[in-house]
């Protein structure tokens, strides 16, 4: 039988095992998004682990602790960090030792959430969020007119529009104050509500700006005299970046304004030593609610890149079917209480229709 042990590491010895294998450590798995958890209520640093099999460093993972409404989860977003190539079955054992390991240190934890690249019996779709496992990465280890060339023909013809349109100047504003964040906001709002799509109160950006810090959190914006048309929120460790929040008016989007961000923030990257760009999934068959920012984002690449998305893992399986069957009864009732309005109008109608006609037979 194999030796298979996890153990605690501090973030100095998770950075140098994953420099040893020449692997890159996202930014949530660093110590950047500790200040990021310490800043959020509800959630916490958990701890930092590698496991070892046969005595050999595998896989080194940090988890967030999570308090949602009467349980707990852990979540270890873009993680684990592999060590090695991870196959079905190293996963599978990992997940295994993890969840041995959480269930004697954190008795009421329900879940651990985490990122997996084969499917397998013991990973449940996710509870509350949308996860993705398709994106588009740009590589910016190449001169900007060859990443130029590499994007699809109407990728290249909508950047150089955009460059034409003299009225538009695209900037890196990390640093801004609250009260130009404010500005900002208001765009996510009217994306979210053109795109039907959930966003989180304006302090989660700003913690999120603030807690990160100008090295880790980096903000561009695209404007026409003054007003801003689109901006976007970009995350970056380990010469990787990541196009974490976006939002654009109806104005922006006439504009190319979203088109002129991509490119500016591509070669700012670039230039401030970056080496990959990750625009932050599309669609598949696990996240058909991004079907809308596919023809976007592509546009930029030739390429589509398959990615390890995230998973629920049941710590305790009762409890967590638990958890499940009462979100699935929440959804309902949900979806119910959206179409009793509709069916009200019906049946008022029909009412008023049956009332004429009595009327009228009288």
């Amino acid at each position: 039988m194999r030796s298979s042990q996890i153990t605690p590491v501090d973030a100095a010895e998770l950075d140098r095992l994953a420099a040893a294998a020449g692997v890159t450590v996202p930014v949530e798995q660093s110590p950047a998004w500790d200040r990021m958890d310490d800043a959020v209520p509800g959630r916490r640093p958990w701890r930092r682990l590698v496991w070892r099999l046969d005595g050999v460093p595998t896989a080194v993972i940090a988890l967030t602790h999570f308090t949602g409404r009467g349980f707990t989860f852990l979540w270890a977003k873009h993680g684990p960090v592999w060590l090695v190539e991870p196959t079905a079955e190293l996963e599978l054992a990992l997940r295994r030792a993890l969840v041995a390991a959480v269930r004697a240190a954190e008795p009421k934890v329900v879940f651990v959430r985490l990122h997996a690249r084969h499917r397998a019996p013991d990973l449940r779709e996710l509870l509350q969020t949308v996860t993705y496992d398709r994106t588009v990465v740009l590589d910016l280890g190449r001169e900007e007119e060859e990443i130029l060339a590499s994007m699809k023909k109407r990728g290249r013809r909508d950047v150089r529009k955009a460059l034409r349109e003299t009225s538009l100047t695209a900037g890196e504003e990390t640093g801004l104050d609250r009260s130009a964040f404010s500005e900002l906001y208001q765009l996510l709002v009217e994306t979210s509500g053109r795109d039907r799509f959930g966003i989180s109160a304006e302090e989660h950006y700003w913690t999120m700006l603030e807690a990160l810090g100008p090295e880790h959190a980096r903000l561009f914006v695209t404007r026409r005299e003054g007003r801003a048309l689109a901006w976007g929120i970009v995350t970056v460790n380990d010469g990787r970046a990541t196009y974490y929040y976006a939002a654009s008016n109806a104005e922006g989007r006439r504009a190319g304004a979203a088109d002129l961000l991509v490119w500016h923030m591509t070669c700012a990257l670039r230039a401030s030593g970056v080496h990959t760009f990750d625009l932050m999934g599309i669609d598949s068959d696990r996240a058909p609610q991004l079907t809308g920012v596919r023809d976007f984002k592509t546009k930029f690449s030739e390429e589509v890149t398959e990615v390890d998305g995230a998973w629920d893992v049941p710590v305790h399986p009762t409890w967590y079917g638990v958890l499940v069957a009462a979100l699935a009864a929440k959804r309902r009732a949900v979806a119910t209480a959206r179409e009793l309005p509709g069916r009200a109008r019906t049946l008022a109608g029909r009412l008023r229709g049956t009332g004429g006609a009595e009327q009228r037979d009288e």
